[in-house]
């Protein structure tokens, strides 16, 4: 295995790999346009993506084991744990989805009162404070219209999924030309 040394190193061997960030940037896109349809296959593909990350974490955190000093019983503990849930909602994806709606309404409530509650303790160092108070009275709004009635909490996560998926996408695409332009700039110096 080699070591990289420097920065400038790490950058060069990533301009070599634009093209891979060019195609997952498509991927997601092309992901993110088909939860959006909005049919029962999107939300049975929510509930397999929850499902992949899920079992990823837990091998993640077997891997960790081998790695920290420390807390390795609850490194073991987690791997267990997203290990059971990821095979469980690989069994039944919808589930997963149905249960995913059915929290994404009490998700934002909770972090709406955390975003208020940040703003309203910081409003002496933070200049624009209420622009937080604001994000948070929206997602608080949010969240009770999403928990009043599953059908809107399941339109939600499939609205926020399919835009995230195609926000990755358009992220990845600008990095992959960025990257390539960069190595193009490079060779021709």
């Amino acid at each position: 295995m080699t070591d990289v040394g420097s920065t400038d190193e790490v950058v060069t061997i990533a301009r070599g790999w634009w093209w891979l960030l060019l195609i997952t940037g498509i991927l997601w896109i092309l992901l993110g346009i088909f939860i959006l349809e909005a049919h029962y296959d999107s939300a049975v593909l929510i509930g397999l993506m929850v499902a992949i990350w899920l079992i990823f974490a837990g091998i993640t955190e077997f891997m960790a084991l081998g790695v920290v000093p420390g807390w390795k019983w609850v490194h073991a503990a987690l791997g267990v744990l997203f290990l059971i849930g990821g095979v469980m909602a690989l069994l039944a994806p919808f589930q997963t989805f149905t249960v995913l709606a059915g929290l994404i309404g009490f998700f934002l409530i909770l972090f709406g009162a955390f975003e208020c509650t940040f703003a309203i303790v910081g409003r002496n160092e933070i200049e624009l404070w209420w622009l937080n108070l604001i994000a948070g009275i929206l997602m608080i709004a949010l969240g009770v219209w999403a928990a009043g009635y599953p059908g809107r909490s399941a339109a939600l996560l499939i609205v926020w999924v399919g835009i995230g998926a195609i926000i990755r996408g358009v992220v990845d695409l600008v990095r992959a030309f960025h990257l390539h332009a960069a190595g193009e700039v490079v060779m021709a110096t």
